[in-house]
């Protein structure tokens, strides 16, 4: 049975059918029926999309700003330099709330020495944040630190030295496979200015501790942006290769305490601009990696598509995202509730303002909506992180238009999600029924009137995306039929 006609052939005269239920089902709620021959009640969500009001988190210059989410205390976390406290590396917990507002608590000291190059990821294994930073108080050495969130606050560990040398360009990533934390850096040691270089940690307790690094390029590297791919089990690099200035990638594979990696890549044969112009993300819908980056040789913004194979990654065309305008301080994350890529960043060609743009992957390829500015002034630093429990995106950034100061602001994806189609509605629920139970439905030819709420006679009604009953149409809600009474609706609803 494919078609609703097979089922309900023209003359039919049951007004009512028995169905299994796939979920539970509420009296007088529209149903659409499955494939397998279960019905289930129709749900759908929204959201519109809009940013909320900026709040300062820090009211000093900051720097090094970097983000994450601790899924197990639903908060987000920036790390930074506090440039009113000499510099001294600091993290701050923020609370997103399902107006798109988010608030602060106050911020607490991680390294009272210069930091730089802050890289915060969260250990869902252990409910740990790990904040990777470049020790200008120890001789620019590669250090991590352990933090544990609680309430609005967040405590650390002893700071662990992972690179005895000078270490920049920091980035880190959760193998969520292997429970280990990914430091992907340059590495001022090797040859060639500074090897590309990567170091798996363990954490245990408030304590991390390190294997032995390995490098991923053995040229000058400038410029690293990482992810996760959760569907291959792999560690996705980026960076610019510094002795030709071409932007390269590999697939880092983490076994135990360490890391090998796969044959290099060419995603742009050209040189990605400074101001962190270069950001990678995880697409878990589609299982793909997406690297955003700044064209130097135009300023434009671009994105695009890699697809892992084995220890392999191969990419797709590039693509604009912010039309012939410039972006810089890019920084990106997944919305694994709307399936949306979203990319934030300063327009360049927009007076600088904090702008985002959602980006939706199809194959190897990445198509935009249109921007949306977060803050009508000069931003730098910018960095994002994704709120999986209120299915928001945190943005932090630096706003020049106000001394500089720590900002967090609120970005709601806009999306529609509905198990309606244009062909799958069934009838209406005359009673409850429970998951697996089986219940009666009023299909075409009866009239319901149970459990529904107060219709106008002789309206049309349309079932809409939410399992709701309105007399207008939307896409894709589908006619219902007309209410006979203030309780009751004739079915008698064409297919």
């Amino acid at each position: 049975m494919t078609n609703l006609s097979d089922l309900l052939p023209a003359g039919a005269a049951s007004k009512q059918l028995s169905f299994t239920a796939g979920g539970a089902v509420a009296q007088g709620k529209p149903v659409i029926l499955n494939t397998n021959g279960t019905v289930t009640q129709v749900t759908g969500d929204s959201a519109t999309e809009g940013v909320g009001t900026p709040v300062v988190f820090e009211s000093a210059i900051t720097t090094a700003l970097s983000s994450t989410f601790d899924s197990s205390n639903n908060k987000v976390v920036f790390a930074y330099q506090d440039g009113a406290n000499s510099d001294y590396g600091t993290a701050v917990v923020g609370t997103v709330a399902s107006d798109n507002s988010i608030s602060f608590g106050t911020p607490v000291v991680f390294a009272s020495a210069a930091t730089n190059y802050t890289a915060a990821t969260f250990d869902s294994s252990n409910n740990k944040v790990v904040i990777a930073y470049e020790d200008e108080g120890n001789s620019e050495y590669g250090t991590a630190i352990v933090g544990t969130v609680s309430g609005t606050s967040i405590s650390f560990g002893s700071e662990v030295v992972f690179n005895a040398s000078n270490s920049d360009s920091i980035r880190a990533v959760f193998d969520s496979s292997n429970n280990k934390v990914v430091i992907l850096f340059r590495d001022a040691s090797g040859a060639a200015g500074g090897y590309g270089t990567g170091i798996v940690g363990t954490v245990s307790g408030t304590s991390i501790s390190f294997g032995t690094k390995a490098a991923f390029s053995s040229d000058n590297t400038t410029k690293i942006a990482a992810t996760f791919d959760s569907s291959n089990n792999k560690v996705v690099i980026a960076w610019q290769d510094g002795s030709v200035a071409h932007l390269r990638s590999k697939v880092g594979t983490v076994s135990g305490t360490g890391i090998s990696y796969g044959s290099v890549a060419t995603v742009y044969s050209g040189s990605v601009f400074d101001h962190d112009g270069l950001t990678a993300t995880f697409d878990s819908s589609n299982n793909k990696v997406v690297v955003a980056y700044k064209q130097t040789t135009n300023s434009y913004g671009a994105a695009q598509v890699g697809t892992v194979s084995g220890t392999s990654i191969s990419y797709g065309s590039a693509v604009l995202f912010n039309g012939n305008n410039g972006a810089s301080w890019l920084s990106s994350t997944f919305d694994s509730n709307a399936n949306k890529v979203v990319i934030s960043y300063r327009d360049d060609g927009n007076s600088y303002y904090g702008t985002v743009i959602v980006g939706t992957v199809s194959g190897t390829n990445i198509t935009f909506g249109t921007e949306t500015v977060f803050e009508s002034a000069t931003v730098n630093r910018v960095s994002s992180t994704f709120d999986s429990n209120l299915n928001k995106v945190a943005i932090g950034y630096r706003d020049a238009g106000n001394s500089n100061y720590g900002t967090g602001v609120v970005f709601q994806v806009g999306f529609d999600t509905t198990n309606l189609t244009a062909t799958n509605f069934l009838g209406i629920a005359d009673e409850a029924i429970s998951d697996a139970a089986s219940g009666n439905v009023t299909m075409k030819g009866g009239i319901a009137s149970s459990g529904l709420s107060s219709l106008t006679p002789g309206s049309i009604y349309y079932v809409q995306r939410d399992g709701t009953l309105a007399t207008s149409a939307a896409s894709p809600s589908v006619e219902a039929g007309k209410a006979m009474s203030a309780t009751s609706i004739n079915l008698d609803y064409s297919t």
